[in-house]
């Protein structure tokens, strides 16, 4: 196996400006759809360094546009072979050419290729990232078994039987899987593992590292495909070659100095599906000099936390949009507080809701039909929630 993907991966900071400059020309070229002046603004970028006089491009504004013109809201998509519903819903395109969502790239870095078997974790149901991921090991010449979420015995099984030598997946999922597999007196030969969709925490990866797995995450989301990804170097997240990364100061658009925290702007390069100056709403900051692992382009410092009060948990986004949601449902509930929590190196989400009722099934429907996520229900009289601002917590430490 070689030690890169490819040459891209140590091309010099010129030659990667020069070429993807070349090819950021051509992406807006292509755009259809845009704000009012955006094409004003786009004929001022002659260079890389010129993309902050380009407006950011929200998801909200996104969902707008695909409400106008389903599916894509107009946006050029190009060689679309599927079509994907995230929650929202918000509609994204899929391709089947090689590695279109530039998984591979993350997968190689992980030391996954020709022999190994990958049990894919990520749902294939409505949304991209069981594609995303099965399209990535193609790419670097891995076998797949297709397993979803859920039937976590039938999961320890087939593992079992076929011989699964990584895993991919949330990074609390695997957990599962291993410890049902103890349960049924199984060894799997699991050694590997590639995660995204949430926070891999430092003591869960500790403690795949005891039990001889070796533990990778990516940064991706199902818009732009890979953002970032973890090396053997284990020094931050490495930038992929398929996407421009700014860090700008949030509600503004404008770039701040490398090592500043900001929110995380990208301008995805994929001719079928060009993105521009899009906000994921993450934070995160670019980390001084290259990775000693000889890859060449910038790194960032991984997740840093939200702009706004989102938050993943059990790798599903919670909006304070749907929060909002849950309280309109109920005409005797004043306000409601969602807080994520650990358990266990398992995600746990409670709702606090402020009510004159005492029976907490009341919400349990609504709270999943909601927040698309089942949790914990607790009661407080009408008065008690802080009067803060915020409709959901997290408690959990990321250090």
């Amino acid at each position: 196996m070689s030690k890169y993907f490819d040459a891209l991966e140590t091309r010099s900071a010129d030659q990667r400006a020069s070429e993807q400059t070349a090819a950021l020309m051509q992406r807006l070229a292509s755009v259809t759809v845009a704000p009012d002046g955006w094409q004003q603004a786009a004929s001022e970028v002659k260079s890389l360094a010129d993309l902050f006089k380009l407006p950011v491009l929200r998801k909200s504004d996104l969902s707008g546009w695909q409400k106008q013109r389903p599916p894509f809201g107009g946006i050029n998509a190009t060689n679309v072979a599927h079509y994907f519903q995230s929650p929202g819903p918000i509609y994204e395109p899929g391709g089947v050419s090689p590695d279109w969502w530039r998984m591979g790239r993350f997968l190689h870095a992980s030391g996954i290729g020709r022999g190994d078997i990958v049990q894919n974790c990520f749902s294939y149901h409505l949304v991209p990232a069981g594609m995303m991921f099965e399209n990535g090991a193609r790419a670097v010449g891995a076998a797949v078994l297709p397993a979803g979420t859920g039937q976590t015995e039938l999961q320890v099984r087939a593992a079992k039987d076929i011989g699964c030598t990584a895993y991919a997946g949330t990074p609390d999922y695997l957990k599962i899987i291993l410890d049902k597999a103890d349960e049924m007196g199984e060894a799997l030969s699991i050694t590997k593992a590639v995660v995204g969709g949430g926070a891999l925490f430092p003591s869960l990866r500790q403690h795949y590292a005891d039990r001889g797995i070796t533990t990778r995450q990516c940064y991706a989301t199902a818009d732009l495909g890979n953002i970032a990804y973890e090396s053997d170097a284990m020094e931050g997240m490495i930038l992929d070659e398929g996407v421009i990364v700014e860090i700008v100061r949030p509600g503004t658009g404008n770039p701040v100095p490398h090592g500043e925290v900001g929110e995380v702007v990208v301008t995805s390069l994929n001719p079928d599906y060009p993105l521009i100056r899009f906000a994921t709403g993450d934070m995160s900051a670019i980390m001084e000099g290259t990775s000693p692992c000889g890859r060449t382009n910038l790194r960032i410092k991984g997740w840093m936390g939200r702009a706004d009060q989102t938050t993943k948990i059990k790798g599903m986004f919670v909006r304070p949009e749907q929060v909002a949601a849950f309280v309109r449902h109920h005409e005797e509930v004043s306000r409601a507080r969602v807080i994520a929590s650990r358990e266990g190196e398992m995600d746990v989400m409670t709702v606090q809701v402020e009510t004159r009722a005492v029976n907490p099934k009341l919400y349990e429907g609504t709270i999943l039909d909601t927040l698309k996520l089942r949790g914990k229900v607790e009661l407080v009289p009408p008065g008690t929630l802080p009067n803060d601002g915020k409709v959901i917590e997290d408690l959990r430490s990321y250090e």
